[in-house]
């Protein structure tokens, strides 16, 4: 990816599922190094997108590119480029924490393994539990364990869909620092929420998607003035009223 291209743009983006029109023409760009929170209701197309952007899905038109590939006609480097940590979390709970990551590490034919484990689990602060079962970790332990796997191969993008959901508060805010330590490291960090405290928190960008596309996008205050509205979630609340996808 060159230094100035964008770590995300889309153009035109469609995608339906028979009769269901869940995008509609959508429009995005996401600089590099920055966190951009895709905000919307249930059904309004936030994973589909993310989808679409990490291969999973193709478009019916419009084009997506990713790390500078196109996400259709180039798949294969698209994956390389990217991570993605989808809505459940996909850990092995019989295996311990640093085994979970030395498994994610050989198979990415990463040399020295067990050191890289112990350095991520240091990272996000799971050196106490490195040789305990998964099973025995909290909801948001395990987050941190699946989003600490994602980052095997130094991934250009990372792709988090509803990374807190199911989340007790303290889950919540164990994921969101882990989150902001990535931020800070400049990562270009694409996240989908429903919770508008969420993306006020994490985000430098947001894009507020109604009926299929980008409604509102920019900062906090942006989508503020958008709704004429004093605070961030009655913004959303009053954006998204109304939105039957």
């Amino acid at each position: 990816m060159s230094q100035n291209a964008p770590a995300v743009h889309i153009t035109g983006l469609q995608k339906s599922f028979g009769d269901n029109h869940v995008l509609r023409g959508l429009d995005l760009t996401v600089p590099q190094g920055v966190v951009c929170a895709l905000l919307g209701a249930n059904g309004a197309g936030k994973t589909t997108t993310i989808s679409i952007l990490t291969t999973l899905l193709r478009p019916d038109s419009g084009q997506a590119f990713v790390a500078g590939f196109d996400v259709v006609k180039q798949a294969a480097q698209t994956r390389q480029a990217i991570t993605v940590t989808g809505q459940s979390v996909c850990v092995d709970t019989i295996l311990t924490g640093k085994e979970n990551l030395v498994l994610i590490a050989r198979l990415r034919h990463v040399k020295q393994p067990g050191d890289l484990a112990d350095a991520l689990l240091d990272r996000f602060g799971l050196s106490e539990a490195a040789t305990k079962p998964v099973s025995t970790y909290s909801g948001g332990m395990k987050r941190r364990l699946d989003i600490a796997m994602s980052l095997i191969g130094d991934p250009q993008v990372v792709f988090l869909d509803e990374p807190t959901t199911g989340l007790d508060p303290a889950g919540r805010r164990e994921v969101w620092a882990t989150i902001k330590d990535l931020a800070s490291q400049g990562r270009t960090i694409v996240l989908t929420t429903q919770y508008m405290d969420e993306a006020a928190q994490l985000a430098d960008i947001i894009g507020v998607l109604i009926d299929g596309v980008i409604a509102v996008e920019g900062d906090h205050q942006a989508i503020l003035d958008a709704a004429g509205s004093p605070d961030l979630e009655s913004a959303f609340l009053q954006l998204t009223e109304g939105d039957a996808k």
